[in-house]
């Protein structure tokens, strides 16, 4: 077949296509490389302030409050030893770049889902383009990353953004397309515009998917981290990292002990903020 057909340059147009896009967008790639490195840097400053104790208690009574004993006291142990441990300052590292990364799926996630939810058209335009996000290896998002926006927390957090949004948008059409449609006509018959169907019906149901697929973007942004901390990404990713090109298997232990309490707390308090939608709604 190579020597009938020849070879389509496809590596060569990407190369053209990011140039332009670089040429062409340089400033806005700036603006959003500040603006993500402000919000970044801002979380980091505020829960810097916060003393460890205090917001290891703080944390604690959250979990207690939306979960049960059981995980405020895992919270309790897990906390003290990512402090005891020294890997307190990096945790705040990570979790901000997670909670960067989640948010701006949620702005973005959210309302595309919706849009897809209420237009088949969108729909088949999105699907296959969260097939790519979701198929596509995590390390080439790395590349046009960092060609806009250089080396550093940003394109980290971007490849998080799209290795993370697909549950989100995913999650949002799934749960407004499982409201039954006897309620949906209901509301209809009550003289309801799309609007009021869609925010005091469709979404109020479809809430506990959504936070499923909120917490599935957030395992999916934890789980770059050891990723985004090639391209220069602070964190516990910089521990595990560092600690495998050491080859120092307890430093490595010790991280990724740290980035596993992080995931089992997000975890847990993701899914039952959506067991309580789902108990309120019900």
């Amino acid at each position: 077949m190579e020597g009938i057909l020849p070879r389509l340059p496809l590596a060569d147009w990407i190369d053209l296509l990011v140039d332009w896009m670089t040429s062409n967008f340089g400033e806005v790639f700036d603006g959003i490389s500040d603006s993500i490195e402000f919000f970044v840097e801002g979380i980091v400053t505020g829960l810097s302030i916060v003393p460890s104790i205090v917001l290891i208690i703080i944390v604690s009574l959250i979990a207690w409050k939306v979960c049960n004993w059981r995980i405020a006291l895992f919270s309790l142990l897990g906390l003290f030893l990512i402090d005891n441990l020294g890997y307190w300052e990096e945790m705040i590292e990570t979790l901000s770049l997670v909670l960067t990364s989640v948010l701006i799926s949620i702005v973005i996630g959210i309302p595309v889902g919706i849009w897809a939810s209420q237009s088949e058209r969108v729909r088949q335009i999105v699907t296959p383009i969260l097939d790519l996000m979701q198929t596509m290896p995590a390390f080439v998002y790395l590349l046009p990353a960092i060609f806009f926006f250089s080396i550093g927390v940003v394109p980290g957090v971007i490849a998080s953004v799209i290795f993370a949004m697909p549950p989100t948008i995913r999650l949002t059409v799934l749960g407004i397309k499982q409201v039954p449609a006897d309620l949906i006509e209901a509301s209809e018959a009550f003289g309801s515009t799309t609007k009021q169907k869609l925010l005091k019906v469709e979404l109020p149901l479809a809430m506990p998917t959504i936070m499923a697929g909120i917490n599935q973007s957030i395992m999916l942004s934890l789980s770059m981290v050891v990723i985004a901390s090639m391209v220069g990404a602070p964190g516990l990713g910089t521990e595990v990292y560092r600690a495998v090109t050491q080859i120092k298997t307890g430093d490595g232990f010790e991280a990724g002990i740290a980035i596993v309490v992080i995931a089992i707390l997000l975890d847990r308090i993701t899914q039952n903020i959506g067991k309580k939608k789902q108990g309120g709604i019900l």
